[in-house]
């Protein structure tokens, strides 16, 4: 791939001066944060003409993996139905739809379907649509659902009589999407409204339906804005949860009754700085996943309803373990069932709470995905779990918690002649250097030689103590088939490993990041893994900033990178409070008005340490309505590389003017964002066919 005969904009330079700690850094590239300006829009627009231009000679590569890739999708398709009071629900896809159809039928899945939500009627003469998520009334008579048609995850609420199919006239606007719950009466109804500064969801209120929305009453309100917060029905249904976190550092419950929904929430126990806990309820008891008593893995603690918030009364379950992290429990009658990892790998355990005999679930794959599903029904002694490795698709299971009957209610059919057994996936670990190891888990076709000359993609994400587990992807295959090796490095700021390879990875330890994925791709090398001269790397938004950073320290690694929706202007971004979620990622990063925080930020912040160097091939993407990481970011950062790199190596931004931060919305549609990036490495790679 070559520049085509075409130029790169180069974005104009004004002098912006950006003082604190007697320190002063000039942004000239600060002016691109004004979406209003029509300079800044020209500019964007001109860098997609180039992208265009420059990616003309590989269109037909692009259209074809766009048709191969949407050739693995089954057009027409459903879910598991899930029961959940009277009914079943599901959703469906039907050919050519871009959207689901949200189902239900009563009873009996041989009864009549009722469609309560379409949408593909529902996005016709939208550029984006995506739905929040829905919720129905106790007496199933009335959904409360929620939309977005911008991409900023501003959700507007509405309700449908599922009986008439009468469409209420009140809406309310941004709301936090998912976040709300009915109370128990059917007309009264909890949601989440955001800060349209900060984005954050910081005030709960009250709606009568029917009523005008207006005169809502305000609930509940998070002063602290570097909380996230979330609301929702419990399991139980006997109370409404309005939930607040500070990541990492701190959590607190305010429970409401939902049969009495004009009553003041009550804390549950009052936020501490260091402790975190979890809720689960059944009959009249609390199951509590918390770090109480200096447990940073987790222990899980039961306690009597009316005993509850005084953590003397709180009886330990199951005690905090070094080696094993405890990340989510389901409480059924007779059953707990718990969510945690050991040496990064996902376990499903199962106690039976009356003879307290207890086993694990076999997945039988050395590296894989595995979660607990959708379980509404406390008298069962089936459990729904979920499934996917990289050589197999998305499964849904039952199992029979008594006579350990594991059965397969479905496995994600794809398309084109997949065959699993065409796929090798392996799991290895490689040491960093500080000694520690980092676990990689691999999958590449059965033909590929592992000799050291076929090309791989690295990917990783390494923040927020999320985990990146061993899914599967179709669109993935599309590499596979042509050669390629692909790595997920399950490295530090993750929480694989537990909470300290998470605590290992942020604020001032956020350079284990960079340095743990540097090390794997040398080690992938060194293992004959990849190729030294064909090695690709691939992030989005946090992962998007450990592109921008092992560009900076290890250009000479990589052939190319693709860097998604990347956050890569820390300092600025951080010390400036009006943008969208700054104030909550302070535990994350630190507070650069803090100088030793500052400081340290400065030391790896892509932006800001942009040297005269050789770059690697880059591509970036973004969206001009992203409210995660917004658009001038990567913007600043491509005009900037193109100012200092010294190399002839390509360096493209694509922005999204449509959508935002996870791109297009469609089911299709997505896929040629994908389609894009794969072109661009498969380019670069030399394997066009």
């Amino acid at each position: 791939m070559t520049q085509n005969g075409a130029n790169p904009p180069i974005a104009k330079k004004i002098s912006h001066l950006i003082t604190i700690h007697d320190h002063t850094r000039n942004d000239e590239y600060y002016w691109l944060n004004d979406r209003e300006n029509t300079e800044v829009i020209d500019y964007l627009n001109a860098e997609n003409e180039f992208t265009e231009k420059v990616m003309l000679p590989i269109e037909k590569l692009k259209e074809n993996l766009f048709e191969e890739m949407k050739g693995r999708i089954k057009e027409k398709d459903e879910s598991v139905p899930y029961k959940n009071g009277n009914y079943y629900y599901y959703s469906k896809y039907i050919e050519g739809g871009e959207y689901p159809i949200f189902c239900r039928k009563k009873t009996s899945l041989n009864n009549l379907e009722e469609i309560m939500l379409d949408g593909n009627e529902m996005a016709k003469g939208q550029s984006y649509f995506q739905f929040g998520g829905f919720e129905i009334s106790d007496n199933e008579d009335i959904i409360a659902f929620s939309s977005d048609n911008v991409s900023r995850r501003n959700y507007v609420l509405q309700f449908k009589n599922l009986k008439t199919g009468e469409i209420y006239p009140e809406k309310i606007e941004n709301t936090e999407g998912g976040s709300f719950a009915w109370a128990a009466d059917n007309k009264t109804f909890f949601y989440i409204i955001r800060d349209q500064q900060t984005l954050l969801g910081d005030k709960v209120y009250k709606h009568l339906l029917g009523t005008d929305p207006q005169f809502d009453e305000l609930v509940y309100e998070e002063i602290n804005n570097e909380y996230y917060m979330g609301l929702g029905r419990m399991k139980s249904k006997k109370f409404i949860a309005i939930f607040s976190e500070q990541n990492g550092v701190a959590t607190e419950y305010q429970l409401i009754d939902a049969s009495k929904p004009n009553e003041k929430p009550k804390t549950f126990l009052k936020r501490a700085v260091g402790l975190e806990y979890y809720l689960e309820h059944f009959e009249n008891k609390f199951f509590i996943r918390s770090n109480y008593q200096n447990s940073p893995n987790f222990q899980i603690s039961q306690v009597e309803e009316d005993q509850a918030t005084d953590t003397k009364n709180w009886k330990t379950m199951i005690p905090h373990r070094e080696d094993v992290f405890l990340e989510g429990l389901e409480v059924f009658k007779n059953h707990l069932v718990i969510q945690e990892r050991k040496e990064g790998l996902i376990n499903l355990r199962i106690i039976n709470q009356i003879d307290k005999k207890e086993h694990f679930l076999d997945f039988g794959e050395p590296t894989y995905d595995a979660f607990i599903g959708i379980n509404y029904e406390f008298d069962t002694q089936v459990l729904r779990f979920g499934y996917n490795s990289m050589t197999t698709p998305s499964s849904t299971f039952e199992y029979n918690m008594v006579s350990k009957v594991k059965t397969l209610l479905k496995e994600q059919e794809i398309l084109g002649g997949f065959d699993k057994a065409n796929y090798k996936t392996e799991r290895i670990y490689i040491k960093a250097r500080d000694g520690v190891n980092v676990p990689v888990s691999i999958v590449y076709h059965k033909n590929t030689k592992i000799n050291g000359t076929a090309p791989l993609l690295q990917y990783a994400y390494g923040s927020y103590g999320a985990s990146m587990d061993a899914s599967f992807s179709p669109s993935r295959l599309s590499l596979l088939d042509r050669g390629f090796v692909y790595a997920i490095c399950h490295i530090r700021g993750g929480q694989e490993m537990g909470r300290k390879w998470y605590e290992g990875g942020k604020m001032f330890n956020k350079k284990n990041t960079f340095n743990d994925f540097e090390d794997c791709s040398r080690g992938l090398i060194t293992q004959n893994f990849a190729s030294k001269d064909n090695l690709f790397a691939m992030g989005g938004s946090a992962g998007g900033l450990l592109m921008g950073a092992i560009v900076n320290q290890a250009p000479e690694l990589y052939k190319g990178i693709v860097a998604a929706v990347p956050f890569v202007d820390v300092v600025t971004t951080m010390l400036d409070e009006t943008i969208p979620l700054t104030t909550g990622e302070f535990e994350e990063w630190g507070n650069p008005k803090n100088k030793d925080s500052y400081n340290y930020m400065l030391t790896y912040s892509p932006y800001d340490n942009i040297s005269k160097q050789k770059y690697p091939n880059i591509l970036v993407t973004t969206g001009l309505h992203d409210s995660q990481v917004q658009y001038w970011e990567p913007a600043k950062w491509v005009a900037k590389l193109r100012e200092h790199k010294k190399d002839n190596n390509i360096l493209l931004l694509h922005t999204d003017m449509t959508s935002g931060h996870s791109g297009a919305s469609g089911r299709f549609s997505a896929l040629k964002n994908t389609s894009v990036m794969f072109s661009f490495i498969l380019d670069l790679a030399g394997k066009l066919n």
